[in-house]
Formats: structure tokens, sequence, C-alpha cells
């Protein structure tokens, strides 16, 4: 007896005869559907992306002047949370990826379990970053533990949501689109880790303490009373760390309903997945090795201009009170430029999309520091920036699935190493990070900063304007002249499209062939 779900048309008279002759010699033939990701699949897989960019947005904007300004911690010791706290980061990566890939397969997949059973604590270890301990003697044993944890956290979450890229679907223009939402989701989400962090702080902001050379200097030039605040007397510090509290928890409840989102509105594919028998190819695919090295540098000069911008703003430029709708502004104008770069990339190629974006940000670097303070040039100067800081910061991750395809081709024997290529890449930007906050911040030490200062010296101005604008042209340089001898060009990205297509499809036709074998009769 064979159901009538075996075959395409299947009707009473075609099943009587089919009784009617046992002994005769039938091919059944199973139609072969291909399974495509709906918009709602690709809406919930992108939406898990957002964590990561609004805390690592939050982190990267304003933990540098919270321990500085707000748990008033010696720019020293925060400089040794930050390196020691984002190079614990990079160090978790691939051993995460190496848990994952060893992980058993569930019946909810490999990597969702990841995503949702993580969760729960890195909340709780995030909003514990952004409260001030009722101590001093502890503080920076504080910071540095609940940092650490959340970054392990966090990278239980994210290196099994990037590795998921792979698992959603087999079909490549399946992954792409699903990569271009979410690169549309993780820019709202950069927009919205700034607005919440920006703007609910902004309306507490502490008033800054004016020093002997502020006097002095408020004597002889009275344009150094904007530092003052004195329009807004009644704020003191302890609004401030409620404000900093308030806005963590408000990002804890986004971060929780997105993992919720992703692990009921997307369905993992089973595939094999192996550790030690493909870390040498991974780390010795050329095309790899080169992307890591791109973006090592382009994230670190990125990560310099991130990490410093809200101190240069308040500082330097003398927008205290407006330095968080600056950044608002340029995560604004990221997100606007979204569509424009997908168009780009689709028209003339990632690789020029990347050249073109990560150069358009350059002029903007060079007149932010250069102009005379002026808080509308500012403003237009930071929204035209925002446009290559999209294509700097999300452009990688869709040429990250060209080089797991084109490793696919070369190595067809060797599959499901697709956790290390997107654990170790995040290793070496997180790396990058780390590296960039311990620096700036040690900088500043070495430069005399002052917390909470209304001006700060010569130096710290000369420093901020060297890792906003100097450092990070250096380094952008550097990254795009080893981009142009990446090989993966738009005509071998399409050549290795179409043989994996291919591969797919004589598997395809294999299994069916093996389907027809076992159903005759």
């Amino acid at each position: 007896n064979f159901p009538s779900s075996s075959f395409k048309n299947s009707d009473e008279n075609f099943l009587d005869q089919l009784n009617r002759a046992p002994n005769t010699t039938f091919l059944l033939v199973r139609e072969e559907g291909v399974n495509r990701l709906s918009v709602c699949s690709k809406i919930c897989y992108a939406i898990g992306g957002a964590p990561y960019q609004i805390t690592g947005c939050a982190l990267g904007f304003f933990l540098q002047i919270y321990l500085l300004d707000v748990a008033q911690l010696d720019p020293f010791y925060a400089s040794i949370i930050l390196f020691v706290g984002r190079a614990w980061d990079a160090i978790t990566d691939p051993t995460v990826g190496f848990l994952v890939s060893r992980s058993p397969w569930t019946r909810f997949g490999r990597m969702l379990p990841w995503i949702v059973l993580s969760t729960p604590l890195a909340v709780i270890s995030y909003f514990l970053i952004w409260y001030v301990p009722p101590f001093e003697n502890g503080k920076v044993i504080w910071y540095l533990v609940f940092y650490c944890i959340f970054q392990t956290l966090q990278t239980c979450f994210h290196v099994p949501y990037s590795a998921l890229t792979m698992f959603i679907s087999s079909e490549q223009k399946d992954r792409d689109s699903a990569t271009a939402y979410r690169m549309t989701v993780e820019v709202l989400g950069t927009v919205l880790g700034t607005a919440i962090q920006g703007q609910i702080v902004g309306m507490a902001n502490a008033p800054c303490l004016p020093g002997p050379h502020d006097i002095v200097t408020n004597l002889s030039n009275s344009s150094v009373s904007f530092g003052l605040n004195n329009s807004e007397p009644v704020i003191s510090l302890d609004h401030t760390k409620t404000a900093y509290m308030i806005a963590s928890g408000v990002i804890c409840i986004i971060y929780v309903l997105c993992a919720i989102v992703v692990f009921f509105g997307v369905r993992e594919q089973k595939e094999p997945m192996g550790f030690f028998q493909g870390i040498k190819l991974v780390m010795g695919h050329g095309p790899y090795a080169k992307l890591v090295m791109v973006f090592l540098f382009t994230s670190l000069g990125f990560m310099l201009l991130e990490g410093n911008f809200a101190l240069f703003c308040s500082s330097t430029l003398g927008f205290r009170n407006d330095f968080q709708n600056i950044l608002l502004v340029i995560m604004l104008s990221a997100t606007l430029a979204i569509p424009f770069w997908q168009w780009f990339l689709t028209r003339f190629g990632k690789k020029t999309a990347v050249f073109t974006g990560s150069l358009s940000v350059v002029p903007f670097m060079i007149l932010v520091v250069c102009v005379k303070s002026n808080l509308i040039v500012t403003y237009i100067v930071s929204f035209a920036a925002g446009v290559g800081v999209a294509a700097a910061f999300l452009l990688p991750w869709s040429m990250l699935p060209d080089v797991v395809d084109d490793f696919q081709v070369q190595n067809p024997n060797s599959t499901g190493h697709e956790a290390l290529f997107y654990s170790f890449y995040v290793f070496f930007t997180k790396f990058a990070s780390g590296v960039s906050l311990g620096i700036s911040t040690l900088s500043l030490d070495f430069a005399g900063y002052i917390s909470r200062g209304c001006s700060q010296p010569e130096e710290v101005d000369i420093t901020l304007k060297v890792l906003v604008s100097a450092a990070p042209i250096a380094l952008i340089m550097i990254g795009l002249i080893i981009l142009y001898s990446y090989p993966i060009t738009e005509e071998r990205r399409q050549g290795n499209r179409k043989l994996l297509q291919e591969q797919r499809d004589n598997e395809a036709d294999s299994d069916t062939d093996s389907t027809e074998m076992a159903n005759v009769v």
C-alpha cells in the first residue's frame, strides 16, 4: 500500500490499478520542492542581530566616558578594564566556536539552544556593568568581572547566531537576502542603542567640575562657560547614575525579546559539523586570511573613532550637552544609507563597495578636527560620515559567506566548519576593539585627562584629535591596501555560486534516485 502523498497527481483510479497489478514494476517520481525562506523567517533571523549591535554601540560609545566621569575611575584602571575585557572577549570566540561545533544536535538545532540559554545571565551581567557599587576599593574588580562575564555570555549568543547564516538555508540567494535583512536590522540596532543610551543619559547629564584653570580662563574668556552647566544645577551625579541604569534596563528587555523571536521564528537545518579536521584548512584559506586582516585594521580604525568620539565632542569640541545627539545623527545617517549600499554592492560588487565606503569617511575625519568648533557644521559632517560608517561596519558580514562558499568549492569533502569561520572572524574584530579601547584610554591617562573636568589640558585635546582622525585614517588605509589583493572578485563569487548550486542539485538527484530505487515494486 502506497500513501497517496507519494504521488504528484494521485486519484482513486490510479490506486485501484496499482492494487490490481501487484507484479507490475512502477517508477515512482517524488517531486523535490525547494524550501525557500519566507520573509517572516528572514525578519525573525535578522532581529537576532540587534542585541549585539545595541549593546555594542552602547558600550562602544559610552562605557569609556561612564567609567571616567560617572564611576570616576582613574584612566589607568579604566584602560585596564576596557583592554582586559575586550581581550578576554576575543579569547572566548574561538573557544565558543569549538564548543558549538562539538555540541550535540537537539530538536531545536545546534545553534539556537546556545542563543536562548545564554540570554538570561547575559542581561543580568550587562545591567550590573552600568551599576555603580556602593564601595570604592573593589570598583575595578566589579567592572572587570561583570564586563568579562557579559562578553563571554554575549559570545555564546553571537557566535552561534553568526554561524546560523549558513544553516537557515542551503540556497545562497536566501542567505544573501537574509544577510541583507540582518544588515538593515543591525544598523537599526545601532541607532536604537545610541538613542536609548544617549537620550536617557543626556537628560540627566551631571555638571562638570570647574578647576583652577577653568576659573582663570573664564575671567579672561567667557566662552568657556558652556561647560559649567549653570542652566541645570539641579542634576546631580546620582541622577546620572540612575539614568545609566534605566537605559541598561530598557536595553536588557530588548535583548530578551530579540532572543525569543529568533528562537521561535527560525528553523535550523541539520548538517554535519567537525572541528579538529577542519581548523587547519579554515585558518589556511587564503581569501579568509586576507579578509580577516583587512577588517582587523579597518575595524581597529573605526573602533578608535567610535570609542573616543563622545569624549572628543564633549571635551574638545565643547558640546557636552549635545554629543549624544551627534552620535544619533551618525547612526540615523548609517541607517538611511543601507538601501544605497545594498544597491551599490549589487551594481559594482562588494569589494568596490568596501573601498568606496571606507574612503568616503576619510575626508570627514579630517574635516571634523580641522574646522573650528561649530555645532551646525559638526552635525553636517556627522551625517555625511554616517554614510561611510554603514558600509565599513556592515559590508564585512556580507563578504564572509562568500569566503565560506569559496572554501566549500575548494574543499568539497570538508563540511560543517561554518562556526569556525565566524568565531575566528569575530575573535579578530573584538581583539581590534580591545586594543583600540585600551590604547586610547591609556593615552588619555598619559595626557592628563581630568574626570568630569569642564576643560581638559591641551595634551588631551591633541590626543583625542589623533585618536578620532589621524590614527583611524592610517589604519583604514593599511586595511584597504590589503583588500586590494583580496582574490574573490564578483566573477569568482558568481562562479562559486553556480558550482555550489550544481553540487546541491547533484546531491538532490542522488537522493531522488535512492528513493526511487527503494520504491521500485
